[in-house]
């Protein structure tokens, strides 16, 4: 609704990973030259770890449309709170073994066959494994097994793990010796700077078309990342209200007390540590009020009647929408 207001072509500040709008700060420069190095390899396991919402799915988002369709067989698994026997069958499951049903051997003949299938028509396997702090040390263990498979004296399939902080902690425990000398590139992806958190908005916002409407304050560009860390994720969820804020009060100038405001109001409504807000005690009877809670409930009352202009302008803005959709 807002981009239309501000006449952008799409909402630039989507939760989804979305290739179009990769970033490349120092971090995921220096993560994707990691992913590139470790493919080179043809071999092994390539780890990458992060915050919740650091970007690393758009990271491999970008590597994927890099590689192209045809030299490589990609395979991604998403689902990882599974045991190792549930993790092999998905896994060769999604590199294209139609069947697999039956025990684990006859199960790991049907993936050899299939990968050198693939090879013949060169092309490399590559498995795409997230959350893999979700996955259980037998889990990990079928997916070293899997690595160790050869075709042709080749490696049959090559393997990026991508995790949260705590996975790097379980890389180093003596159980997983075996996986960790298999990892030939590891990369931490950590938040943007304030200098890369500027940048990073406007690079979204100009790739749907911005050229300064809504024009920005440098205290706004601040306070967005006094606010988010600079966690991408957390970027977006910020700026998509704060344009949704200027598009229903008609605002074309962001301002710090804009941000500011936003950002207790969203802290408000997921409430402490995303929690549901708790609602405050209302007296029981209007005669017992005080001065202090007389003019409480004056604000409460101008604040109701900003949310219901507020309303107003959203409903206003959605029957727009919907005739232009039309």
């Amino acid at each position: 609704m807002y981009h239309q207001f501000y006449k952008l072509s799409g909402p630039p500040f989507n939760l989804t990973p979305d290739n179009r709008f990769f970033f490349g700060s120092t971090g995921h420069t220096r993560a994707i030259s990691h992913l590139m190095y470790g493919l080179a390899q043809e071999e092994g396991f390539v780890v990458i770890t992060g915050e919740v919402g650091a970007g690393k799915t758009t990271l491999v988002e970008r590597l994927t449309a890099q590689l192209g369709s045809g030299a490589f067989v990609i395979a991604r698994i998403v689902t990882t709170l599974v045991s190792g026997e549930e993790l092999l069958r998905l896994v060769v499951g999604s590199f294209g073994v139609r069947d697999t049903a039956g025990d684990k051997a006859t199960l790991l003949r049907r993936f050899e066959q299939t990968v050198a299938e693939h090879h013949r028509f060169g092309r490399r396997c590559l498995l795409i494994v997230d959350e893999a702090q979700n996955l259980p040390l037998a889990a990990l263990e079928e997916l070293r097994m899997l690595s160790n498979i050869t075709v042709g004296g080749r490696a049959s399939v090559q393997m990026i793990l991508l995790g949260q902080p705590q996975f790097r902690d379980m890389l180093a425990s003596r159980d997983l010796d075996q996986l960790r000398q298999r990892v030939l590139a590891s990369y931490h992806l950590g938040p943007l700077d304030a200098a890369e958190t500027r940048s990073y908005i406007e690079h979204r916002l100009r790739t749907v078309g911005w050229v300064g409407d809504p024009s920005w304050d440098d205290d706004a560009f601040a306070a967005i990342f006094a606010h988010t860390q600079g966690i991408p994720r957390r970027i977006n969820t910020l700026c998509s209200r704060v344009l949704l804020y200027g598009a229903l009060e008609e605002a074309h100038r962001l301002t710090a007390p804009i941000v500011n405001d936003v950002a207790a109001e969203l802290a408000r409504d997921l409430g402490a540590n995303g929690a549901a807000p708790q609602s405050e005690p209302i007296p029981a009877a209007a005669a017992a009020l005080s001065e202090d809670a007389t003019a409480r409930l004056a604000a409460l009352e101008d604040q109701l009647a900003r949310q219901r202009r507020t309303l107003d302008r959203l409903l206003g803005l959605l029957s727009a929408y919907a005739e232009s959709a039309a």
